[in-house]
């Protein structure tokens, strides 16, 4: 008896337990992707990088099968689609336009494994947060009034040529 009773509190428990771990999809249509990074940038100035954590949401269990066989082609495509056309919003370049990147990437996604497999994209973690990290470029805003290594270091002087000896400290001890 208490078998059974164990048995049935553990199924009544399983569903919760399902969509705590998947949110976004049914148990089994889920398929984490690797990180994605994406250049943001300015009028053709890069200002950092979005880091991506993302899944794919499959229509069905088979269908999952199906993209996770052919995961390494639809990062190829993430990469090239996220490095060809900006993924930020037109008002905040360090924003991600997150409804415009979810059309492009699950358009990638649904041309490599074809029609009806891939039901979208999702951008959150396990508690429902958004996934997406900005690292500036220059975080402190530290490029002010650079001056380049190059341009730092003081020049030899011209007039006196560097001998074997004062350039190779192992030719001076050498007999």
């Amino acid at each position: 008896m208490r078998r059974i009773l164990a048995a049935l509190v553990i199924l009544a428990a399983a569903p919760a337990a399902f969509a705590a771990s998947d949110q976004a999809g049914a148990p089994g249509t889920n398929v984490e992707m690797p990180f994605l990074i994406a250049p943001m940038s300015k009028d053709g100035k890069l200002l950092g990088y979005a880091y991506i954590q993302s899944h794919l949401v499959a229509t069905s269990q088979s269908a999952a099968i199906e993209i996770r066989d052919k995961i390494a082609f639809i990062q190829d495509a993430f990469v090239r689609d996220v490095n060809a056309e900006t993924i930020a919003k037109p008002d905040d370049p360090t924003a991600v336009d997150l409804d415009a990147l979810n059309e492009r990437l699950t358009a990638d996604a649904t041309r490599i494994v074809g029609d009806g497999k891939v039901a979208h994209m999702d951008f959150t973690d396990g508690t429902g947060r958004i996934s997406i990290q900005f690292a500036p470029l220059h975080p402190d805003g530290s490029t002010l009034n650079l001056v380049p290594p190059s341009e730092k270091a003081p020049a030899p002087p011209a007039n006196q040529p560097a001998s074997p000896a004062t350039s190779n400290p192992a030719l001076a001890a050498s007999p």
